[in-house]
């Protein structure tokens, strides 16, 4: 694996990408470490990681910008709920299903579309992060909540809510630039990336609370998921197809067998972010609506990850996305256009 990656520093054309690809990823983290205008940064400081949750989640696809009130705090998953809401419209809409079977020029105006409902989930989303500082959904060391922005007043609320919208549109032009002139899929780099940049706070975190013994047991466990991962990625069920025989002038062609891939996980882990991403918004309701009751019940039945209606939800999420997005790969792969 070493020798491969070591290999493709040697062609220009790839050794080009890969750069790019690593500039890229160098500046997305730069600006998960860069803070927020108009937050108290003293008290952000004495913030600890946020477990569990949805704001849990978010600060892990964020990097941990969302702890460190960084301009990248929202990470991708604006642009991650805005492809959600196009790729459902599109199985009602008549006019999304129309340029999806346009091909490419029908796909670049969806993908417009998608950027346009991103930034408005953006400014929604920061919006609702805005009132959570300020109403202490963040705590300090000692478990007490905190007041991040202690001058709660309109013009800096809107320099805040701009920021983390400007930073969330960054993150998706970046993610299009590593798709079309880095390596592979810009988006799953990106969270992969933000994703990455945690284990090794949180392995330190279990080392120090729970010793070495502990520690190379969870590095067991996660080495066997990710081998276990593989294996399933790499599953596929073989269709066989054999090709009739046909006569053209003297000479006979075709009468051969192929056979038509499919994986076993068609969908990977899209079923699983898509579930995450859903249910992010009654999170970010439970900080808007003035009703307390409301809100309780929010934060009690649905955000909070160990009830069972939770639970439930994101099982019934999980199962529906897959079956969402396996059908829609599988209409793809059957139209003309593609």
């Amino acid at each position: 694996m070493l020798e491969a990656f070591v290999n493709a520093f040697k062609v220009p054309d790839l050794r080009k990408k890969l750069v790019f690809t690593l500039f890229i990823i160098a500046i997305y983290r730069l600006g998960s470490h860069i803070p927020v205008p108009g937050i108290d940064v003293k008290t952000a400081r004495s913030l600890t990681n946020v477990n569990g949750g949805v704001l849990g989640l978010l600060n892990l696809f964020s990097g941990g910008a969302l702890t460190q009130l960084a301009v990248f705090a929202l990470g991708i998953m604006p642009y991650i709920t805005s492809s959600i809401i196009m790729q459902l419209l599109a199985v009602v809409i008549p006019k999304l299903e129309a340029w999806q079977k346009e091909g490419e020029i029908g796909i670049k105006k969806i993908t417009q579309w998608t950027r346009y409902l991103t930034v408005a989930l953006a400014i929604l989303q920061s919006t609702g992060l805005a009132f959570l500082f300020h109403r202490g959904g963040l705590q300090n060391a000692q478990g007490q909540p905190v007041d991040l922005i202690k001058h709660f007043t309109p013009p800096r609320v809107a320099l805040i809510v701009i920021t983390l919208t400007a930073g969330t549109a960054l993150i998706m032009w970046f993610g299009e630039l590593i798709t079309t002139r880095g390596i592979g899929n810009g988006m799953s780099i990106l969270i992969f990336t933000a994703i990455v940049a945690k284990l090794p706070s949180e392995g330190a975190a279990i080392l120090q609370q729970k010793g070495l013994g502990w520690f190379s047991l969870v590095l067991l466990l996660g080495i066997a998921v990710i081998v276990a991962i593989v294996i399933v990625e790499q599953g596929q069920r073989r269709i066989p197809v054999q090709y009739a025989k046909r006569v053209v002038g003297r000479k006979l062609y075709g009468g051969s067998s192929t056979y038509i891939p499919l994986k076993v996980n068609q969908a990977g882990v899209i079923p699983i972010i898509f579930a995450s991403s859903v249910l992010y918004f009654p999170a970010l309701v439970s900080t808007i609506i003035p009703w307390q009751g409301f809100r309780n019940f929010l934060s009690n039945n649905v955000v909070k990850q160990d009830s069972p209606i939770h639970i439930l939800l994101y099982g019934v999420l999980i199962i529906f996305f897959a079956y969402f997005y396996t059908a829609i790969t599988l209409i793809r792969s059957r139209s003309p256009t593609t």
